[in-house]
Protein backbone atom coordinates (compact mmCIF):
# COMPACT_ATOMS: atom_id res chain seq x y z
CA UNK A 1 0.00 0.00 0.00
CA UNK A 2 1.21 3.23 -0.42
CA UNK A 3 -0.36 6.65 0.04
CA UNK A 4 1.31 9.17 -3.45
CA UNK A 5 3.31 11.47 -1.81
CA UNK A 6 5.95 10.78 -4.26
CA UNK A 7 9.37 10.56 -2.38
CA UNK A 8 11.91 10.36 -5.13
CA UNK A 9 12.53 11.08 -8.64
CA UNK A 10 14.09 7.97 -10.22
CA UNK A 11 15.42 7.08 -13.74
CA UNK A 12 15.26 3.81 -15.40
CA UNK A 13 19.08 2.78 -16.22
CA UNK A 14 18.45 -0.50 -18.20
CA UNK A 15 15.25 -2.07 -19.61
CA UNK A 16 15.79 -5.80 -20.39
CA UNK A 17 13.45 -8.73 -21.77
CA UNK A 18 12.25 -10.90 -19.19
CA UNK A 19 10.35 -13.94 -21.02
CA UNK A 20 6.76 -11.82 -22.53
CA UNK A 21 7.21 -9.13 -20.11
CA UNK A 22 10.43 -6.54 -18.68
CA UNK A 23 12.78 -6.67 -16.35
CA UNK A 24 13.45 -2.44 -15.17
CA UNK A 25 16.72 -1.14 -13.89
CA UNK A 26 16.02 1.68 -11.93
CA UNK A 27 18.28 4.42 -10.16
CA UNK A 28 16.54 5.52 -6.71
CA UNK A 29 19.17 6.05 -3.98
CA UNK A 30 16.33 6.83 -1.63
CA UNK A 31 14.05 4.21 -1.69
CA UNK A 32 17.06 1.43 -1.49
CA UNK A 33 18.28 2.67 1.80
CA UNK A 34 16.15 0.20 3.11
CA UNK A 35 14.71 -2.22 1.05
CA UNK A 36 15.38 -5.59 0.81
CA UNK A 37 14.33 -8.63 -1.79
CA UNK A 38 10.89 -8.93 -2.17
CA UNK A 39 9.69 -5.20 -1.04
CA UNK A 40 7.07 -3.37 -2.96
CA UNK A 41 8.07 -0.04 -4.20
CA UNK A 42 6.09 1.98 -6.80
CA UNK A 43 7.17 3.27 -9.98
CA UNK A 44 5.06 5.68 -11.45
CA UNK A 45 2.28 4.26 -9.93
CA UNK A 46 2.88 0.93 -10.49
CA UNK A 47 3.71 -1.73 -7.46
CA UNK A 48 6.65 -3.20 -8.24
CA UNK A 49 8.81 -6.03 -6.49
CA UNK A 50 12.42 -5.95 -5.30
CA UNK A 51 14.50 -8.66 -7.02
CA UNK A 52 17.95 -7.30 -6.85
CA UNK A 53 19.54 -4.01 -5.69
CA UNK A 54 22.45 -2.09 -5.37
CA UNK A 55 24.14 0.98 -3.47
CA UNK A 56 21.50 3.13 -5.50
CA UNK A 57 19.77 1.07 -7.89
CA UNK A 58 17.21 -1.71 -7.48
CA UNK A 59 15.90 -4.11 -10.65
CA UNK A 60 12.07 -5.10 -10.89
CA UNK A 61 9.90 -7.56 -13.36
CA UNK A 62 6.83 -6.41 -14.95
CA UNK A 63 4.57 -8.93 -16.33
CA UNK A 64 2.88 -8.34 -19.42
CA UNK A 65 -0.86 -7.75 -17.79
CA UNK A 66 1.23 -4.68 -16.38
CA UNK A 67 2.86 -3.89 -19.43
CA UNK A 68 -0.46 -3.91 -21.26
CA UNK A 69 -1.73 -1.60 -18.44
CA UNK A 70 0.37 0.81 -17.85
CA UNK A 71 2.86 3.39 -19.28
CA UNK A 72 5.62 0.80 -18.23
CA UNK A 73 5.38 -0.83 -21.88
CA UNK A 74 6.95 2.86 -23.21
CA UNK A 75 10.21 2.24 -20.61
CA UNK A 76 13.31 3.23 -21.72
CA UNK A 77 16.95 4.22 -20.43
CA UNK A 78 16.91 7.88 -19.45
CA UNK A 79 13.05 8.18 -18.55
CA UNK A 80 12.11 9.94 -15.35
CA UNK A 81 9.74 7.76 -12.70
CA UNK A 82 7.96 8.36 -9.42
CA UNK A 83 9.41 6.95 -6.64
CA UNK A 84 7.53 5.36 -3.31
CA UNK A 85 8.41 3.02 -1.42
CA UNK A 86 5.47 1.22 0.40
CA UNK A 87 3.41 2.86 3.49
CA UNK A 88 4.92 1.58 6.91
CA UNK A 89 2.05 0.91 9.70
CA UNK A 90 3.61 4.02 11.65
CA UNK A 91 3.35 6.59 9.12
CA UNK A 92 1.10 9.12 8.24
CA UNK A 93 -1.05 9.15 5.40
CA UNK A 94 0.01 11.88 3.61
CA UNK A 95 -2.04 11.66 0.53
CA UNK A 96 -4.88 8.75 0.34
CA UNK A 97 -4.70 4.77 -0.08
CA UNK A 98 -3.45 3.98 -3.18
CA UNK A 99 -2.45 0.40 -4.30
CA UNK A 100 -0.06 0.74 -7.17
CA UNK A 101 -2.45 -1.04 -9.19
CA UNK A 102 -3.38 0.70 -12.73
CA UNK A 103 -6.76 1.21 -13.71
CA UNK A 104 -5.27 1.66 -16.72
CA UNK A 105 -3.92 4.93 -18.89
CA UNK A 106 -5.16 8.52 -19.48
CA UNK A 107 -4.16 11.23 -21.99
CA UNK A 108 -2.74 14.85 -21.04
CA UNK A 109 -5.40 16.80 -22.86
CA UNK A 110 -4.78 20.63 -22.20
CA UNK A 111 -1.97 22.18 -19.74
CA UNK A 112 -2.93 25.40 -18.70
CA UNK A 113 -0.26 27.64 -16.56
CA UNK A 114 -1.05 29.61 -13.73
CA UNK A 115 1.66 32.28 -11.54
CA UNK A 116 3.57 28.94 -9.99
CA UNK A 117 0.95 26.22 -10.42
CA UNK A 118 -0.68 24.51 -13.04
CA UNK A 119 -3.94 22.58 -14.43
CA UNK A 120 -3.77 19.73 -16.11
CA UNK A 121 -7.00 18.32 -18.10
CA UNK A 122 -6.65 14.49 -18.95
CA UNK A 123 -8.64 12.10 -20.85
CA UNK A 124 -9.79 8.77 -19.40
CA UNK A 125 -11.33 5.76 -20.85
CA UNK A 126 -15.00 5.55 -20.37
CA UNK A 127 -15.31 2.79 -17.68
CA UNK A 128 -13.04 5.15 -15.34
CA UNK A 129 -15.85 7.91 -15.74
CA UNK A 130 -18.32 6.93 -13.00
CA UNK A 131 -14.88 6.48 -10.57
CA UNK A 132 -13.69 9.86 -10.43
CA UNK A 133 -15.38 12.72 -8.70
CA UNK A 134 -14.62 16.42 -8.59
CA UNK A 135 -13.18 16.89 -5.49
CA UNK A 136 -12.43 13.57 -4.76
CA UNK A 137 -8.57 11.65 -4.84
CA UNK A 138 -6.86 9.96 -7.76
CA UNK A 139 -3.39 8.80 -8.58
CA UNK A 140 -1.64 10.35 -11.43
CA UNK A 141 1.60 8.51 -12.11
CA UNK A 142 1.46 7.86 -8.71
CA UNK A 143 1.07 11.15 -7.38
CA UNK A 144 -2.02 11.90 -5.24
CA UNK A 145 -3.86 14.39 -6.08
CA UNK A 146 -7.70 15.83 -5.61
CA UNK A 147 -9.85 16.40 -9.00
CA UNK A 148 -10.78 19.90 -9.55
CA UNK A 149 -13.14 19.31 -12.24
CA UNK A 150 -14.54 16.30 -14.29
CA UNK A 151 -16.81 15.63 -17.25
CA UNK A 152 -20.20 15.61 -16.93
CA UNK A 153 -21.81 11.77 -16.82
CA UNK A 154 -23.45 12.49 -20.73
CA UNK A 155 -19.86 13.17 -21.98
CA UNK A 156 -18.68 11.54 -25.00
CA UNK A 157 -15.34 11.50 -24.19
CA UNK A 158 -14.47 11.73 -20.00
CA UNK A 159 -12.14 13.90 -18.71
CA UNK A 160 -10.71 15.14 -15.58
CA UNK A 161 -8.50 18.22 -14.06
CA UNK A 162 -6.13 18.28 -11.29
CA UNK A 163 -4.66 21.57 -9.76
CA UNK A 164 -0.83 21.31 -9.66
CA UNK A 165 1.10 23.22 -6.98
CA UNK A 166 4.41 24.34 -7.07
CA UNK A 167 6.18 21.49 -4.80
CA UNK A 168 4.43 18.76 -6.91
CA UNK A 169 5.68 19.99 -10.37
CA UNK A 170 8.98 20.38 -8.92
CA UNK A 171 9.46 16.93 -6.22
CA UNK A 172 7.51 14.96 -9.44
CA UNK A 173 7.67 14.01 -13.41
CA UNK A 174 3.99 15.56 -13.20
CA UNK A 175 5.73 18.93 -14.19
CA UNK A 176 7.14 17.87 -17.51
CA UNK A 177 4.10 16.35 -19.08
CA UNK A 178 2.49 17.67 -22.28
CA UNK A 179 -0.28 17.35 -24.28
CA UNK A 180 -0.59 14.19 -26.08
CA UNK A 181 1.41 12.29 -23.26
CA UNK A 182 -0.11 8.79 -21.55
CA UNK A 183 -0.20 9.13 -17.65
CA UNK A 184 -1.05 6.14 -15.36
CA UNK A 185 -4.30 6.56 -13.51
CA UNK A 186 -5.36 4.48 -10.32
CA UNK A 187 -8.94 5.59 -8.91
CA UNK A 188 -10.10 5.83 -5.37
CA UNK A 189 -10.32 2.56 -3.90
CA UNK A 190 -13.61 3.04 -2.19
CA UNK A 191 -14.92 3.87 -5.24
CA UNK A 192 -14.16 0.80 -6.96
CA UNK A 193 -15.79 -1.00 -3.99
CA UNK A 194 -18.97 0.90 -4.06
CA UNK A 195 -19.18 0.12 -7.91
CA UNK A 196 -19.27 -3.22 -7.19
CA UNK A 197 -21.83 -3.66 -4.41
CA UNK A 198 -23.83 -1.95 -6.62
CA UNK A 199 -23.11 -4.25 -9.26
CA UNK A 200 -24.88 -6.95 -7.26
CA UNK A 201 -28.12 -5.46 -6.20
CA UNK A 202 -28.06 -1.96 -8.48
CA UNK A 203 -31.69 -0.99 -8.06
CA UNK A 204 -32.04 -1.81 -4.17
CA UNK A 205 -28.67 -0.96 -2.82
CA UNK A 206 -28.67 2.60 -3.14
CA UNK A 207 -32.56 2.92 -1.50
CA UNK A 208 -31.66 0.48 1.36
CA UNK A 209 -28.22 2.57 2.21
CA UNK A 210 -30.25 5.87 1.91
CA UNK A 211 -33.07 4.68 4.27
CA UNK A 212 -30.70 3.24 7.27
CA UNK A 213 -29.04 6.67 6.98
CA UNK A 214 -32.70 8.75 6.92
CA UNK A 215 -33.31 6.36 9.75
CA UNK A 216 -30.16 7.10 12.25
CA UNK A 217 -30.76 10.86 11.80
CA UNK A 218 -34.12 10.59 12.14
CA UNK A 219 -35.37 13.74 14.46
CA UNK A 220 -31.49 15.18 15.10
CA UNK A 221 -31.51 19.01 14.56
Amino acid sequence: MFTGIIEEIGQITAVEPAGDGTRLTVHAPTAVTDAGHGDSIAVSGVCLTVVDRGTDWFTADVMRQTLDMSTLDEAATGRRVNIERALTADDRLGGHIVQGHIDGTGEILDVRPGEGWRVLRIGMPAALADLVVDKGSISVDGVSLTVSAASPATAAEPWFEVSLIPETLEATTLGERAPGERVNLETDILARHVRRLLAFSPTAAVPAAFAAASASTEGVA
